[in-house]
Formats: C-alpha cells, sequence, structure tokens
C-alpha cells in the first residue's frame, strides 16, 4: 500500500472526533499537574492531599470502563459517549466550583467516571469499523492526535494558573468536553453491529466478563498492555518531583520535558503504523516488549548507579516510554480481534486494567519514594518484565 493509497483510504474526520474523545484523560491529568501546589495552598491541604487528586481520577477511569464497555455492547456506541460527555461536563464545573480539597477530590472521581466513556467505546468503535491490521493502524493514528494532549495541556495548564488561577483549567475542561458532546451528537454515527447487539442481549456484563477472562490469548494482550502502560502512569506521577525537585529543571521548564517524553510515545505510534504496512501487530509486539525491557534494565542501572545522572536517565526513560507507542494499540487491537462481538466489553477491560495497573504502580513507585530515579526505574523494569512475559507465554503461544 502507497502513502497515497492510504491518505485517500484513511477517515481524517473520524480519526480527529474519536482522538478528541480519547483525549479526555490526558487533557484531565496532564494539564493541571502544574497547578497542585496552587491547589494545595487555595484549598489549605497537603502537598499529599493534592497528588491524591490525580490517584482519584485514575481509580474513577478505572472503575468506570467496566459500565461503559458493557452497555455500548447492549444500547449502542453514541448513547454511553453522550451520556458520559454530560457527566464530565457537570463534574468538571464541579472541581472549578470545589471549596474544599475533599469536593475537589469527589468531583475528580466523577468527572473520570463521565471522561472514561469516550475512551473505552471509542476503541469498539474502532473495531466496529476495521480489521485487525487497520485496527492497529487506527489506532496508532488516535495516539498521535491524543498524544498532542500531554505535549500541550502542561504548558496550557500553567499557563490558565498565571492568567486566572487553576480554577480555569475546570472551565476550560467543561468547554473541551460540550465542544466533543455537540460533535459527537452532530457527526459519529451508530456503528454497532447486529451480531454484537445479539450477543449483549443474551448474556449479562458479569458473564461476559468472565467469558473473557477465560480467554488466555485476550489475557495476555490485556496484561501485556496494562504492564506496559504502568510505565507511562509511573513516569506521570514520579516526573514533577523528578525533574524538578532531584535534577533542578526549572516549573517553567517542565512542560518542555514532559512534552518530550510524550512526543517520543506519538513519534513510536506512528513508525508503528509504518511498521504495520509489512509486518503483523504480533510481530511488533514480539520485538517492542523484548526492546523496552532490555532498555528498562539500563535505566535501572543507571538509576541504581548514580551514573551519569539526567544524561543518561532521561535519554532511556525517552526510550522506554517510546515503547507505549508501539504497544497499546497493538495490544488493543489484538485483544480486539480475540472476539469482536464483545468489542465493548473487551475495550472496557482492557482499559479498566490498564488504568488499575497503572495506579497500583505509581502508589508503588511512590511508596518507595527516595528523591532518586530509583524507585521509578525499578518499578518500570518489574513491569515490563511482567509485560513481555504475558505476550509471550499467553497472547502469542500460539504463534511460536
Amino acid at each position: 500500500m502507497n502513502s497515497r493509497t492510504d491518505e485517500v483510504r484513511t477517515p481524517w474526520g473520524l480519526v480527529l472526533l474519536l482522538g478528541a474523545l480519547t483525549a479526555f484523560a490526558p487533557m484531565s491529568i496532564d494539564m493541571y499537574l502544574p497547578s497542585l501546589p496552587s491547589i494545595a495552598e487555595n484549598l489549605r491541604a497537603s502537598a499529599a492531599q493534592a497528588q491524591g487528586t490525580v490517584a482519584a481520577f485514575l481509580a474513577g477511569m478505572a472503575v468506570g470502563q467496566f459500565f461503559y464497555g458493557p452497555a455500548s455492547d447492549r444500547l449502542g456506541r453514541r448513547g454511553p459517549i453522550l451520556f458520559g460527555i454530560v457527566v464530565y461536563i457537570a463534574a468538571s464545573a464541579a472541581c472549578a466550583l470545589s471549596t474544599s480539597i475533599e469536593m475537589l477530590t469527589i468531583s475528580r472521581f466523577v468527572q473520570a467516571l463521565g471522561g472514561c466513556a469516550g475512551g473505552v467505546v471509542v476503541r469498539a468503535v474502532v473495531r466496529d469499523r476495521f480489521d485487525h491490521t487497520e485496527t492497529a493502524r487506527m489506532l496508532s493514528l488516535l495516539t498521535l492526535v491524543m498524544g498532542l494532549a500531554p505535549v500541550l495541556a502542561p504548558m496550557l495548564g500553567g499557563l490558565l494558573l498565571a492568567i486566572g488561577g487553576w480554577r480555569l483549567n475546570f472551565w476550560l475542561l467543561a468547554g473541551f468536553g460540550l465542544a466533543c458532546g455537540l460533535a459527537t451528537l452532530i457527526w459519529l454515527k451508530e456503528s454497532r453491529s447486529e451480531e454484537t447487539a445479539a450477543q449483549a442481549a443474551s448474556e449479562s456484563p458479569l458473564r461476559a466478563y468472565f467469558a473473557l477472562l477465560s480467554q488466555p490469548r485476550l489475557v495476555g494482550y490485556a496484561l501485556a498492555g496494562a504492564l506496559n502502560g504502568a510505565t507511562l502512569f509511573t513516569y506521570i506521577s514520579a516526573s514533577p518531583d523528578l525533574l524538578i525537585g532531584t535534577y533542578g529543571i526549572a516549573p517553567a521548564h517542565f512542560g518542555w520535558v514532559f512534552g518530550a517524553n510524550a512526543a517520543a510515545v506519538i513519534g513510536a505510534s506512528q513508525v508503528n503504523r509504518l511498521l504495520l504496512r509489512r509486518r503483523t501487530p504480533d510481530q511488533v509486539l514480539a520485538r517492542a516488549s523484548a526492546v523496552a525491557f532490555l532498555v528498562s534494565i539500563a535505566l535501572t542501572l543507571a538509576a541504581v548507579t548514580g551514573f551519569g545522572e539526567r544524561w543518561s536517565v532521561l535519554p532511556l526513560l525517552f526510550v522506554v516510554l517510546a515503547s507505549y507507542g508501539f504497544m497499546q494499540g497493538n495490544t488493543m487491537a489484538g485483544a480486539l480481534n480475540v472476539d469482536p462481538r464483545r468489542a465493548g466489553s473487551i475495550s472496557a477491560l482492557m482499559g479498566g486494567a490498564s488504568f488499575g495497573v497503572g495506579a497500583l504502580a505509581a502508589s508503588l513507585a511512590g511508596l518507595l519514594h527516595d528523591g532518586t530515579p530509583r524507585p521509578m526505574a525499578i518499578v518500570m523494569m518489574l513491569a515490563l518484565a511482567g509485560s513481555a512475559a504475558s505476550l509471550r507465554l499467553l497472547a502469542l503461544r500460539r504463534q511460536t
């Protein structure tokens, strides 16, 4: 397939809309990171309590997906997305109006419950319309659109903080949700197949999840993707203290370094899209998981010994995070291909596992925090070892 044909066949309008719907999580997390100290001061809370609002959002993302996935199989794709967006808008306004850290924490949890609808249903929409390899390529394209959020969001958040304070971040997120809701209402067509609807009507959501968890290949893809994604969550939670506190990078420059690592994910996802013209998603996964694990060993050695300090840790971290761009779209496509009739439930299972494992990994790195990059690097290495093992022992067992 040449690039010209690829451009003609790529539905760019759909890519932009679906990419925006998957951007709720990175927008909602990354944009307000520069505001955490200001939030703690304004609401008379500790730094740990302010950081807890991030954990509350991750928990909401993990929990909410398990509801929207089966709902999208049973009720259709459009309705659950629109419902989630309405919840997201209302919760974003509640965040902006919060008068205590407890109110903000609860509002962030509810905000995530609404915001996760877009991500989980979008993946099912993609599988409705495309085959295995094209699903992987489309998900790589969505990463390109979604990936702009962590590049731009921290810088935008810092600007909004300077202009109107931390509350302005949440008013902008409410506006973003409104725009996405209107676009979905006008342009997104229903894509759920009759076969999917019939399958969902014949079983309860709990039975669907049990059926999926009984399939080793799907479990392998889910664990491989979630454990690889744990590196990104660990980095997000550790990056402010690592970059500003440990390496002395000025807060004004934090967004640039943070954005550079986000660019690694975007770039890798587009290289992945090109590789899929000549390789299968499983072939790319096998190589990417092995390389990621090997680089994580080098990162851990650099972090533990202190050799090179930032000049060794940050470049190796860049490569480790880039593996996310190769792993996520391909593990999702592989999982969705195992049982396309339950695409919504699979998407929810994958997304819930990703946020759940990511939150646990980030919490573990936080508990081990010692002012050095060692805890972050060790957690990443263990996660990537588990990712590679899950892939080879479960997901790709029949191909090896």
